[in-house]
């Protein structure tokens, strides 16, 4: 029996994504707002069809949950590619001066155009874009210093397009999680739903969990300032050894939650989403 695929594209989404698609002709400025888990996994396929010359700012957020090696690396990596990344802690407010900097910087230009046509100046206009519960929310309150627009620790909570002025050098377009149609890429779809990136009715956490376990194991040892092996044990009070995946769930049920394989699914989850388990990345840069 084959398993079935993790797909989630929610209606609200497909409409959030043709307003986006309308909107994007006032921008100025795209602000690209990635996981730091998993920064190639939450980079949507069609974003550079959309944003075409348009400046773009390049935000890796949740720098708290992964480890200092691993923020050097990916961040020689972007520049490598010829990008620039910013990374952020939007929960503390690290990093999110300097993204200010950067979009009010990119949009200096547009002004100047203006000026030279005889235009006044008006407000850099930015749009932040990103997979749902990757903390674009968080990362606008944290830029109005204000809390305004709903943030939570799960994908969906944004719903609607709206403009939000943040100075009179700066608005933002606060938009839905956008997500391919069709997640063609499993993997990346797997760690999309480890991550909580995704809503939790399109996977099986057992299945998941699982999942997580044999990823985990098979990362290079850089990814965290521990043994992965070392971290499970300390938690779980079992070392996985030679066991997959799934032999470990089921191990941990019996030992710790009386066989209940469903509530340890969702402890585990649970556990690497709160960095229980301690700064993890789930991918590597491209070598």
């Amino acid at each position: 029996m084959s398993i079935p695929a993790i797909q989630w594209y929610p209606g609200h989404i497909a409409k959030a994504e043709k307003a986006l698609k309308e909107q994007l002709n006032r921008v100025d400025v795209v602000l690209e707002v990635r996981d730091a888990r998993i920064p190639l996994a939450t980079h949507h396929p069609q974003i550079d069809n959309w944003v075409g010359t348009k400046n773009k700012v390049l935000v890796i957020n949740r720098l708290d949950t992964i480890s200092p090696a691993m923020q050097k690396l990916w961040q020689e990596s972007f520049l490598v590619q010829g990008q620039f990344a910013y990374f952020t802690n939007a929960k503390t407010g690290v990093g999110v001066a300097q993204v200010a900097k950067a979009a009010q910087k990119a949009g200096v230009e547009i002004n100047q155009r203006r000026s030279d046509r005889g235009m006044l100046p008006r407000p850099v206009r930015a749009v932040v874009i990103g997979f749902p519960n990757v903390g674009k929310s968080a990362l606008i309150n944290r830029l109005l210093k204000r809390r305004v627009v709903e943030s939570a620790a799960r994908p969906g909570v944004t719903r609607q397009l709206r403009w939000i002025r943040i100075s009179d050098r700066l608005e933002l377009l606060d938009a839905p999680g956008v997500i391919p149609s069709k997640l063609d890429n499993q993997e990346n779809a797997l760690k999309l739903a480890i991550c909580d990136d995704i809503g939790d009715a399109a996977y099986d956490n057992q299945r998941v969990s699982a999942n997580f376990i044999d990823l985990i194991q098979e990362l290079p040892p850089i990814v965290t300032e521990s043994f992965i092996s070392d971290l499970l044990e300390s938690r779980y009070k079992l070392h996985p050894g030679e066991m997959s995946g799934e032999d470990y769930l089921h191990a941990v049920a019996e030992l710790g939650f009386k066989g209940d394989v469903e509530r340890t699914a969702r402890q585990m989850l649970t556990d690497f989403r709160k960095g229980v388990l301690g700064a993890i990345s789930l991918e590597v840069p491209p070598s």
